[in-house]
This record gives C-alpha cells, sequence and structure tokens, in this order.
C-alpha cells in the first residue's frame, strides 16, 4: 500500500480533491436535462485537465520550482500580489461552499435538527473542525490515507448507484459520441469546464514536491498517476450524468443532492438513496479536506516568496503563514452557512472560472521556452494544442459565466 500511494498518491489527491459537489450538481443536473448526451463531455473535461497538471507537473521538474516561483521569477514580482488578492476572495467563497455542501451531506446521513437549514450549519461547522484537526494532527502520510479512503467511498458507491441506474450498453455507447445536444449547449459547457478542480490544479506541485520527484523520471511518474487520477474523475463524471439521466430534478446548489437522493430511492429502492448519499459525504469531505490541507501550501509559498527565502515544501506545514491559513481557511468562511447554498455554489463557480485561462496561457508561455525549461521539457506540439483549445474554451465559458452568476449574486 505504501509502494501505491507512492507511485500514485498525487494523482490519487488530485482526483479526490478535484471532484466535488459543483461536479456532482452540474453532471446529474445536465444528465437530468438532456439524458446521456453528455457522457463524451465528462471524459473530455478530465482530459483537458490532465494536460493543464501535466504541464505544472513539467515545469516543476525542469526548474524544480513551484508554478508560483516560476511566476514570479520569469512574469515579474506583480503577479504574486494579483495572485494572492485573488487567493483570499478564492479561499473564502470556496471553504463557504465546502462546508455548506459537507453540512447538506450530513444532514442527508443524520439529520441533528427539525430544520435542513439549522442540520446543514451545524454538521458544516463539525466537518470544518474535523478537517482542521486532521490536517494539524496528522502528517502528508496520514492525509495521503485519508483522502484514499474518502475517494474510494466516493468511487465504489457513486459507480455503483450508476450501474443499478445504468439504462443498457447501447445508450451508453450513443452518449460517447461527441454531439452537442438540442438545448444543452449550457449543460455541455458546465460539465466540460466544471469536472476536476480550478485553483486546487496548483496544490498537485506541491504533493509530488512531498514525494520527492525530479526531472525525467519524475516526470513519467507523474504522467502515469495523473492518467490514474483523472481517469477516475472521468468515471466519476459520466457516472453522475447517467444517475442524473434516471431521474427529473431541477433548482441549484448543494441541496440538489438530496432530492436527488430521495428520487434514486424511488427508482432503483431505499438501498440506492443510501449508497447515493455515502458516496456524496465521501465526494465533498474529500474536496474540504484537500483544500484545507493543500491551499496553505499556496499562502505559505507567496509568504516566502515576498521574504525571498526558499525552503523544502515538506517543512511548508511547520511554519507558522500554514498554520494561520489552515486554521483562518476553517473558520473565517463560516458565516457562509447562512447563506444560501445556491448562492455560495455560484460565488465558487465564478471565482474559479476566471483562473483556468490564466492558467493555461502562463503555460503556454512558460513551458514553451527552451531558455526555461530546457529543450527537453519543452511543450509538443500536441500539448500545445491541448492548451490552446483550453485557453480558448475557458476565456470564452469561464467569462460568460462569471458575468452570468456575477448578475444572479448582485440580485
Amino acid at each position: 500500500m505504501k509502494r501505491l500511494l507512492s507511485r500514485l498518491g498525487p494523482g490519487i489527491l488530485v482526483a479526490a480533491t478535484g471532484v466535488g459537489a459543483g461536479d456532482l450538481i452540474t453532471a446529474s443536473l445536465g444528465g437530468s436535462a438532456v439524458g446521456l448526451r453528455l457522457l463524451w463531455a465528462a471524459l473530455a473535461g478530465a482530459l483537458l485537465k490532465w494536460f493543464l497538471n501535466e504541464g505544472i507537473a513539467r515545469w516543476q521538474m525542469a526548474t524544480e520550482t513551484t508554478l508560483l516561483e516560476g511566476w514570479v521569477g520569469r512574469l515579474g514580482r506583480w503577479i504574486r500580489w494579483v495572485f494572492v488578492v485573488y487567493l483570499l476572495g478564492w479561499s473564502f467563497f470556496t471553504g463557504g461552499a465546502m462546508v455548506s455542501a459537507c453540512g447538506v451531506a450530513g444532514a442527508g446521513l443524520l439529520p441533528l435538527a427539525g430544520r435542513l437549514e439549522a442540520s446543514r450549519a451545524i454538521w458544516g461547522v463539525i466537518h470544518s473542525a474535523l478537517g482542521l484537526g486532521l490536517v494539524l494532527a496528522g502528517g502528508f502520510r496520514l492525509f495521503e490515507r485519508l483522502m484514499s479512503v474518502c475517494i474510494a467511498v466516493m468511487f465504489v458507491t457513486v459507480l455503483v448507484t450508476a450501474a443499478l441506474a445504468a439504462p443498457g450498453w447501447g445508450a451508453l455507447a450513443h452518449g460517447l459520441v461527441p454531439s452537442i445536444p438540442a438545448g444543452g449547449t449550457g449543460w455541455l459547457l458546465g460539465v466540460l469546464g466544471g469536472v476536476g478542480g480550478t485553483v486546487t490544479l496548483l496544490s498537485y506541485g506541491y504533493w509530488i514536491a512531498e514525494e520527492g520527484r525530479r526531472g525525467p523520471e519524475g516526470l513519467r511518474a507523474c504522467r502515469l498517476d495523473l492518467g490514474v487520477g483523472y481517469g477516475m474523475t472521468a468515471l466519476f463524471g459520466a457516472a453522475m450524468v447517467i444517475i442524473g439521466s434516471r431521474v427529473q430534478i431541477s433548482g441549484g446548489g448543494a441541496a440538489v443532492a438530496l432530492t436527488l437522493a430521495n428520487q434514486l430511492g424511488e427508482v432503483i429502492g431505499p438501498a440506492g438513496r443510501w449508497i447515493f448519499l455515502l458516496g456524496f459525504w465521501g465526494a465533498v469531505f474529500s474536496s474540504l479536506l484537500g483544500v484545507w490541507q493543500s491551499v496553505p501550501y499556496l499562502f505559505t509559498d507567496f509568504i516566502l516568496l515576498a521574504r525571498g527565502k526558499r525552503q523544502e515544501v515538506a517543512s511548508y506545514r511547520r511554519t507558522l503563514p500554514y498554520r494561520a491559513y489552515l486554521v483562518a481557511l476553517a473558520v473565517v468562511p463560516l458565516p457562509m452557512l447562512w447563506v444560501s447554498v445556491k448562492r455560495a455554489q455560484l460565488a465558487y463557480a465564478v471565482l474559479g472560472a476566471m483562473f483556468m485561462p490564466l492558467l493555461a496561457l502562463t503555460l503556454l508561455v512558460m513551458n514553451n521556452r527552451g531558455r526555461w525549461v530546457g529543450e527537453r521539457f519543452r511543450n509538443g506540439w500536441l500539448v500545445n494544442l491541448a492548451l490552446s483549445i483550453t485557453l480558448a474554451f475557458f476565456a470564452w465559458v469561464g467569462g460568460r459565466e462569471a458575468l452570468a452568476q456575477l448578475r444572479l449574486l448582485l440580485r
């Protein structure tokens, strides 16, 4: 198990952190709206994220610096201040969305109060405190094991639910043929862009540093475990499309998961409801735990860069900036528990959509400079094509989504 986690651990962490309530709800709502014709989009979205994370790994294996260090060293110090302002806003709204989703999952499995909102708030605080305690008390290896358990629960239960609800191999095969369903363009774009995470992609660089990966051999290991991680992500997204295609649901926010669970209980029996709720809990708690553990790395990197210092990533967790940001991440967003789940998810979606074009653009610029990464690590034509498609897609869709959701938030 230790050897397996060493080889595949960071990729498993990517899958566990990148699949959360937003991806689950978007895929299931899309499946409910237009059926199985979105299956191919879940696979294509995971593939696009593989290219982005492979680019992050390639920069780090070539230069032995994190991507944030590369931004500051190669693109100018101004970018670190822009990034930290963005990170603070993203952390607040993402933290709020995470604790709200965990609150919904807890309330679905074991209600603690008469009203759903009260039970959601109690469970949200419990999950945030539990995540804080686990990250503070345990090292990186404990974190890897906990995340592996969560994703196993998530993966197995959701796939079992999808297998019980699946209509047949013929319909599944038809859904894997790329097409744009009538009236489903918005859902298509949501599934393509939502699967696999946003800012948390940067966390992968710190996890592979914890594993001590370097050079060409390290890059080969990264390509393997990212393949496993995004393979799991693609299957999970496809499973949610299948599940959504069997029921009729509407609305938004993580509370939709409870409606979905209840309808699944009617379609495939009471066991289906509990299996799905357990998988939903595994998805949202693993995302919370991954964000609580990894995002303080980014803030610590920022502080070290501002001070002109460098140190081993493995020592970040013992620093004051890491621990202070971790506590803030677990505590400051808690008032979002008294905001509607839908609004918390909307704010999270807006800020996440703004990050992807920046990441794709900087990987196109930085990893094509032979003087920076060496000829051996430069982008190939296929990587450049995939990154260009990703840049165009997220700049267009992310811009439109950000404007649309911003209007909703301001109402």
